[in-house]
Order: structure tokens, then C-alpha cells, then sequence
């Protein structure tokens, strides 16, 4: 039988992980949580559903669209083949424009409007 020591008197030690708390939490993790309160945010404004996926990427390709001036913030990518269309929000050149929590939430859900009302066919101003 095996007897843990107690060493200097201090007690038994204590968890290895510390609880998680909101300060613990990765910036990708906090941004693809507003990537996602964003979608919701579009879709109570339209009524129904997207029927979009949605997907975080560190940085846009190297190769822009035709239509695309400057460095992307998010993309659109249409329906083909049976899969849905799929929203890719670019977290690096989003990150970069925002000065705080705030105004990345901001940023974040302008990309994410203006992306799905080009999908509809409509003005982004419709959905802001």
C-alpha cells in the first residue's frame, strides 16, 4: 500500500488545471463564438434559417477573386453539387481592423451581412 507524503505540511496538492475562466479562453475560440452570434444575429433579422456553413480561416488565399480589391475579410462560396453554401470569415486581416471586443463584434457581423445578402441578392444595408 502506497502512502502519499505530505511534504512541508502543506496538504494534499491542488487540480493541475485551473477552473476555465472567460480570460482563459483562446481568441480563436472568442472569435469563432462571435462568427457564430453574428450568423444568429442575421438569421433572427431574415426569419428563417441560412442554410450556409460557416468557417473560421487564419488568412485569405493568395489568390483573390476578380471581384475582390484589397485584402479579403470573408468570402462566399456558392451551393454546388448538393452542398450548401459555405461563409469563410478570415480572422487575421478581421482582428487587424478592430480596435477592441466591440468593434471586432462589429466588423465581424458587417462581413458576415454583407456576405449573406450578396448570397440573396440583396443590400447589405437590408440586413444591418
Amino acid at each position: 500500500m502506497s502512502r502519499r507524503r505530505d511534504r512541508r505540511g502543506r496538504g494534499l496538492r491542488g487540480p493541475l488545471a485551473w477552473p476555465p475562466l472567460p480570460a482563459m479562453v483562446p481568441r480563436r475560440d472568442r472569435f469563432d463564438e462571435l462568427v457564430l452570434d453574428a450568423a444568429e444575429a442575421v438569421e433572427d433579422r431574415l426569419g428563417h434559417p441560412l442554410g450556409t456553413e460557416l468557417a473560421v480561416e487564419e488568412v485569405p488565399p493568395s489568390d483573390p477573386a476578380p471581384w475582390e480589391h484589397g485584402v479579403a475579410l470573408g468570402r462566399l462560396f456558392p451551393a454546388e453539387r448538393g452542398l450548401p453554401a459555405r461563409l469563410v470569415v478570415y480572422r487575421r486581416p478581421v482582428e487587424q481592423r478592430a480596435h477592441d471586443e466591440t468593434d471586432l463584434a462589429a466588423i465581424i457581423y458587417e462581413v458576415v451581412a454583407e456576405q449573406i445578402a450578396r448570397m440573396l441578392g440583396r443590400d447589405p444595408e437590408d440586413l444591418a
